[in-house]
C-alpha cells in the first residue's frame, strides 16, 4: 500500500512539474534582463488628433519600465534607438443607441503607428513595422470628453504593443 502511494505520488508530482516546462522565466529574446539600454526617441504625429504623441512617450516608457526587459535611457546614448511616426488615429462605430441607429454609443479608436527599432552600434534596422493599439471609448453627454479621458488608454495600449513587439524579439 504504502508502495502504491509512493508510485502515486511521483507520478502526480511528475505531471505537475511537467506542465511548466516550456516555460522561461525573464526575457523571451535571449538578451539578459536590464543588459541593454533603450532610448525613445520623440515620435511624430501625421494625424490630426493633437497631444496624442505626448500622452505616447509617457506610455511607451511606463511600459518598458513595467515589463524589465531593457532599461530606459533618458539621454542619447541608449544601445537601441526606437522612433516612429504615428500614422492613422481612427474613430470606427461599435454599438448605436437602442431607439437611434444614427447616434453612436460606442467607438473603438485606433492609433497606427510606424516604429523603427535600430541598433545603435551595428547600426542594423531591429525591425521597423506598423504597431497598432485599440480602445473602445463610451460616448456620454459630450463626446470630445470622453475621448479626452480615452487617450491615455488608447496610448497605453499602442505603448504596451510596440515594448512587446521591442522585448520579445519577433523582429
Amino acid at each position: 500500500m504504502l508502495r502504491l502511494l509512493t508510485v502515486l505520488m511521483v507520478c502526480i508530482a511528475a505531471l505537475l512539474g511537467g506542465g511548466c516546462a516550456g516555460y522561461k522565466l525573464g526575457p523571451t529574446n535571449g538578451d539578459a534582463a536590464g543588459s541593454r539600454s533603450v532610448e525613445f526617441r520623440p515620435f511624430l504625429n501625421q494625424t490630426q488628433e493633437p497631444r496624442l504623441a505626448q500622452a505616447l512617450e509617457g506610455a511607451l516608457r511606463k511600459s518598458l519600465q513595467r515589463d524589465g526587459t531593457y532599461t530606459l535611457n533618458t539621454h542619447a546614448d541608449g544601445d537601441l534607438v526606437v522612433t516612429g511616426v504615428l500614422t492613422r488615429y481612427s474613430r470606427d462605430a461599435l454599438s448605436f443607441q437602442p431607439r437611434d441607429i444614427l447616434t453612436v454609443r460606442d467607438f473603438r479608436l485606433t492609433l497606427a503607428a510606424k516604429v523603427t527599432a535600430v541598433d545603435r552600434r551595428s547600426g542594423r534596422t531591429l525591425f521597423d513595422r506598423e504597431i497598432t493599439g485599440r480602445t473602445t471609448l463610451r460616448i456620454g453627454t459630450d463626446q470630445s470628453s470622453a475621448e479626452r479621458q480615452a487617450l491615455p488608454l488608447l496610448a497605453e495600449d499602442l505603448g504596451r504593443n510596440v515594448v512587446s513587439a521591442l522585448c520579445e524579439g519577433s523582429w
